[in-house]
């Protein structure tokens, strides 16, 4: 059976925020990726496995799954806050 394996990795972006919750980060979002492509897909060998969640993990990130979430004032304490003259 010969399939897309870009469609595969669409799928998965769109499952991630199911597929993902419990990983922070992309380097455990990867690991948790690998394992879910070898449970659904267990004809694929790791090179294919590694390029799909590659390419999962790019759309991903051009979706900003990872972004950064800021808490509190980054200049609180800096000391550039405009000294009054």
């Amino acid at each position: 059976m010969i399939f897309d394996l870009r469609l595969l990795a669409q799928d998965l972006a769109q499952r991630a925020g199911d597929l993902l919750r419990p990983v922070p980060d992309r380097n455990g979002a990867k690991r948790l990726l690998l394992a879910e492509i070898e449970v659904e897909h267990p004809a694929l060998g790791a090179t294919e496995r590694a390029q799909v969640a590659d390419w999962t993990l790019a759309l991903l990130e051009a979706d900003d799954f990872f972004g950064v979430e800021y808490v509190g004032n980054p200049f609180a304490d800096s000391g550039e806050a405009g000294d009054p003259d």
